[in-house]
């Protein structure tokens, strides 16, 4: 009796091409989402932009390897690694300007990151579709159906190790060009690996030229000038791109591309941003707020905001910041120290509650940004647990960019409606007067009060906060229209829908010293008017940190 003896796989050049055609083609779909993002935010509009594109790609790749798969050779799979490689290399050097260029197409913005996606991922995806074809008719396996799954197979298991190094590995430890540098290499080495042992003169010249324009590409970069100032750190985290940009006296958090936080380098207690004041109405609606006594920010940023709260008041103050490396930042870049009355939890911000069975006097939601909101956090679920964990005499203060009314306040409305359906009381503060996506500040009591702007207004006067909220409560809005908006749920949080709106519309930021900051918009909403409620330069005693929070990937993220 014959003993079969199990095969041992030894991998071919068709084998090897396939499999790192898999990693490369993941890879690169999963750092296009960093590349887009700072540009395009990253909504589901953009991460649909980039799956469509990669797929569409790949099947166009796909269908005219299929075709010319009579003529494949190891020689023709050369050539498709090298041009991927050199097409990785524009990527790399050009992708700023290119995307530039693309945001300027008069596109709806639901659609404007597909051409930007199209011209920086098709083309190199396309190229590698051809390997799975040409690999299957170089294959030395029997039939055409143990060939074509030998082939499935590998470029899956490639792209499962494409998307786990990527992710896990590569985007937490490198930056985004040394990535792509990665990448472009593994392409060069793999084309010249296929070409021995002959070595080919043409492609090894090419490989050598390919490999020297992807150093140079990642080494120097398009020149150009920031205009926001100077970058004193950069970095990409598991989460999302970081920076810290001084211009002048003022120092800012850019996270994907827009501000979280600002701290004046001359005056670290002074707001930046004028809505980081409207933090403290709810201690207008407190019965008394001596008796406060802990306080949550879900949301970490620059952490200036719980800074000022443990500076002003005697409370306990508990941050709930997602990213690492946003609170190694605040404590390098922007003087937070933790002590026993502030502590940093690395956490998701409802997981953290739902684990917790502390009462907190205030919670503030500062986890949103205009284009990037958690929907976990936005939901009526969500706004329950966290009424759970409020006091009798709790109040929960939610940051909502939006629009106050008309086109551009679909997310505001839901999210007030929402607000409202846990609460017992809800109420909102506009932060400028003018008509575009702006801060709203949402509050909202535990128990059924009825706080009219007079109310707040005698409130004020009389409570020594050390911080005085005239104009702030100024802002003071009545209830939004919200028959046309649903409640936000597990079920149905349609989200990115009620945000598109605000995506072409100018973002304003009031400013303490009257200025004014707008974050840019290919479509900057009309019909603004100019402000009201700017302030004169604050003086010592209601200056404090500046703070614009707010984390949001594809993935739960909080503050």
């Amino acid at each position: 009796m014959s003993v079969r003896q199990p095969s041992v796989f030894r991998p071919t050049k068709p084998d090897v091409a396939v499999f790192v055609s898999g990693v490369t083609s993941m890879g690169l779909e999963i750092l296009a989402g960093r590349i887009i993002a700072p540009q395009f935010g990253s909504s589901v509009y953009t991460w649909g932009s980039i799956i469509t594109v990669f797929l569409a790609a790949l099947s166009l790749g796909y269908w005219q390897g299929g075709k010319r798969a009579a003529t494949a050779s190891i020689r023709r799979m050369t050539w498709i690694l090298l041009g991927t490689a050199g097409y990785v290399a524009i990527v790399v050097y050009g992708s700023d300007q290119l995307l530039l260029s693309a945001s300027m197409l008069p596109l709806p913005t639901r659609y404007a990151s597909v051409p930007a996606v199209l011209i920086l991922f098709g083309p190199p995806t396309y190229l590698l579709g051809f390997i799975s074809p040409y690999s299957a008719e170089l294959s030395q396996k029997d039939g055409t159906g143990e060939a074509s799954g030998h082939v499935y197979a590998l470029g899956t298991i490639g792209s499962i190790v494409g998307a786990g190094a990527t992710t896990y590995v590569l985007i937490p430890a490198l930056g985004i060009e040394m990535i792509g540098l990665l990448f472009g290499f593994v392409l060069v080495g793999t084309a010249f690996a296929l070409t021995l042992p002959t070595l080919p003169p043409r492609p090894a010249v090419a490989s050598i030229a390919i490999a020297f324009l992807l150093v140079v590409g990642a080494g120097i970069g398009p020149v150009t000038f920031d205009h926001r100032g100077d970058v004193v750190y950069q970095t990409q985290t598991a989460y999302q791109e970081l920076e810290v940009i001084d211009d002048g006296d003022v120092r800012t958090l850019y996270l994907d591309g827009a501000r979280h936080s600002a701290m004046d380098l001359e005056n670290p207690d002074r707001h930046v941003f004028e809505y980081t004041r409207y933090f403290h109405i709810p201690m207008l609606m407190v019965d008394d707020p001596r008796e406060v006594e802990n306080v949550l920010f879900i949301g970490g940023g620059g952490y200036t905001g719980p800074k000022d709260f443990e500076r002003t008041y005697d409370v306990n103050v508990d941050v709930v910041e997602l990213d690492p490396a946003v609170t190694r930042t605040a404590k390098e870049y922007f003087r937070l120290e933790e002590s026993d009355n502030l502590t940093a939890h690395t956490e998701d911000g409802r997981v953290f509650l739902q684990n917790t069975d502390t009462k907190y006097d205030l919670i503030v939601l500062d986890a949103y940004q205009k284009d990037q909101v958690p929907v976990h956090l936005t939901q009526l679920e969500f706004m329950e647990l966290a009424e759970s964990h409020l006091t009798e005499d709790g109040v929960f203060l939610a940051n909502v960019i939006a629009a106050p009314s008309g086109t551009g306040s679909e997310f505001y409305r839901a999210q007030y409606k929402t607000i409202d359906e846990a609460f017992g009381s809800t109420y909102s503060f506009r932060t400028s007067s003018w008509d575009s996506v702006q801060n709203i500040e949402v509050a909202a009591t535990k128990d059924e009060t009825s706080f009219s702007e007079a109310d707040l207004a005698t409130r004020n006067e009389r409570r020594d906060l050390g911080i005085d909220l005239s104009v702030e409560v100024d802002g003071y809005m009545d209830d939004p229209a919200t028959g046309d908006v649903p409640i936000l749920t597990e079920d149905h949080a349609p989200v990115d829908t009620l945000q598109a709106s605000t995506i072409g519309q100018e973002y304003v930021i009031e400013q303490t010293d009257g200025g004014r900051e707008s974050e840019p918009a290919s479509s900057i909403a009309t019909g603004s008017r100019p402000a009201t409620l700017a302030r004169p330069a604050p003086t010592l005693e209601e200056t404090d940190s500046s703070r614009v929070d707010s984390i949001a990937t594809v993935a739960s993220a909080s503050g």
